[in-house]
């Protein structure tokens, strides 16, 4: 019994924990936000709700001033009043800050919130039993270690995901006319204004580099260009 117990406690609390967390994220984003009103933008979004046979897709605004997109648990698509105000100022072109969206919405096609509620709850779980088990052959620095290997996994699996809603960001700009060539300049602005400084710890980063994702955008739209039934 208490072994059934060891078992799956770490698994109710790792569940437990991720619904009390997004709910508590779900709440903190309706609060902080309204619907987005910026008619080209718009316009773009509603050119895609109609390619995909989508009655209506909303767009929210999220008062950070961050550059930012996020796709919530419970279904909805935010940018952040950082990237409207760069857009504003012509930073970003409205068919890029589509992409913005375009990628968020392949998040929520693609099911990758679901996901993480999955992940979540198998890293919650395998964290404490490894870390037990590490501690036990390594004192005082097992759940370190523990830690450690699952950020790395995480943060692997993550990029995955990051890479499959550029995909599907992708297939959207090119369906309704856009090209890539606004995703693309997307992600170039995007590292300039990051001027990131920490490309060495990469593969302990949730997102892909730039440089990779406006390759593998590209490698998309050759297959796709050339052989369209891909």
């Amino acid at each position: 019994m208490f072994k059934l117990i060891t078992i799956f406690m770490p698994i109710l609390l790792g569940f437990l924990g991720y619904k009390f967390t997004a709910k508590r994220l779900a709440k903190k984003l309706e609060v902080n936000s309204s619907s987005m009103n910026e008619p080209i933008v718009g316009a773009l979004v509603k050119k895609a709700a109609h390619s995909l046979d989508i009655e209506k897709i909303t767009v929210y605004i999220l008062e950070d001033s961050s550059l930012n997109g996020i796709a919530s648990p419970d279904g909805k698509v935010f940018i952040t009043r950082g990237f409207l105000a760069k857009y504003y100022s012509g930073v970003f072109s409205a068919e890029e800050l589509f992409g913005v969206i375009a990628h968020e919405l392949g998040h929520l096609a693609l099911g990758h919130t679901k996901k993480r509620m999955v992940a979540y709850t198998i890293q919650n779980t395998l964290q404490m039993g490894l870390g037990f088990a590490l501690s036990r052959v390594i004192p005082f620095v097992g759940n370190y270690i523990s830690a450690m290997l699952l950020r790395v996994v995480t943060a692997k699996l993550s990029r995955i995901d990051e890479y499959a809603a550029d995909e599907y960001a992708t297939a959207i700009m090119l369906r309704i006319g856009l090209g890539v060539t606004p995703l693309v300049d997307l992600f170039y602005k995007l590292e300039t204004l990051n001027d990131d400084k920490n490309q060495a710890l990469t593969w302990l980063q949730s997102h892909p580099t730039p440089q990779d994702r406006i390759s593998a955008i590209k490698k998309l739209e050759d297959r796709w260009t050339k052989d369209p039934d891909s």
